[in-house]
């Protein structure tokens, strides 16, 4: 197994106060590795520290197989990063802002800009200046200069933002193409957790500035638990029949008021008949698996490893 980036027991501290603390991380070759996590979990932090922008206040970073160190200009070399939002020289066009970023990266291929604009559709218009350019086209054009250099590793904070659906489904289809045909790494963050869930092959949930679980999508996948889902218009009284009535335990209501039930032990047909006999409407009735989010919301909420 080759590791492109591993850490150990990285912390950084602001102040006096751990925003990454103990981090244990190991992002192997040609995968695409998904952090999650609320705002200030510390997935920027740990982001930064990997691309040298923020010094570790302790602990180790590994890339290609040797230790990040302040002067470890060559192994930056072989990155593509977008870190929060992506700055430009706003009066250049977006061509001649690629070309600087080639220059000053030392790579000298004239047919790579064109490659980049076109994979993220910005080919048409990259004799634009960028300040008139819109959020989604400037995220863009950000991905276009983090993979112009062909980098083995790529690290995205966070790079859907700005896209429509369509925007984001090619980005999707642009990672995948990167790692099956080209065998980049990518290092991803993201709040938006079915994208996540569509291209990542190992997720690493972060909180509170700890790396709370890493594990592959696969054994999230086999994890995922089917559930029936049913929407109501009195959720409480439903779970008071389902637990009392028919002695199911394992029921919950969600934010949003749907009622799930992990128990299949009892027919569906016989929840409804219940429910119907003690006067509760049922407006409409869904047999689900869960899916990365639940994953997710429960290691938040110190729920192991289940689903």
């Amino acid at each position: 197994m080759t590791y492109i980036v591993r850490t150990n027991q990285l912390t950084c501290a602001y102040m006096g106060k751990e925003v990454v603390s103990n981090v244990n991380m190991n992002i192997k070759q040609g995968e695409i590795y998904g952090m999650l996590g609320p705002n200030g979990a510390g997935k920027t932090t740990v982001m930064k520290m990997i691309t040298n922008l923020v010094k570790p206040t302790a602990g180790e970073i590994e890339i290609f197989g040797e230790r990040l160190t302040d002067t470890s200009y060559r192994l930056l070399g072989r990155m593509g990063t977008i870190i929060e939002n992506p700055l430009f020289y706003e009066k250049l066009t977006a061509r001649e802002n690629l070309e600087l970023h080639c220059e000053y990266m030392g790579y000298h291929d004239p047919k790579a800009i064109d490659e980049a604009l076109e994979l993220v559709n910005l080919k048409g218009i990259d004799k634009k200046a960028v300040k008139e350019f819109s959020l989604g086209m400037k995220q863009r054009l950000g991905i276009a200069r983090a993979i112009t250099t062909k980098p083995e590793l790529l690290i995205l904070d966070e790079p859907t933002n700005g896209l429509d659906p369509v925007g984001i489904k090619g980005l999707r289809d642009l990672f995948k193409m990167l790692c099956k045909q080209y065998g980049t790494t990518i290092l991803i963050s993201s709040h938006i957790l079915g994208e996540v869930e569509l291209v990542a092959d190992t997720i690493a949930v972060m909180n509170g500035g700890k790396l709370l679980q890493e594990v592959s999508m696969d054994y999230i996948v086999k994890q995922k638990q089917e559930y029936i889902e049913i929407t109501t218009n009195d959720s409480r009284k439903a779970a008071y029949v389902l637990e009392n009535y028919l002695q199911i335990s394992n029921v919950r209501v969600t934010d949003d008021g749907q009622i799930r039930i992990y128990d299949s032990r009892i027919p569906q047909s016989e929840l409804m008949k219940t429910l119907v006999l003690h006067d509760v409407t049922i407006e409409a009735v869904h047999k689900k698996k869960g899916s990365l989010e639940d994953y997710f919301l429960s290691i938040l909420n110190g729920g192991g490893v289940g689903v």
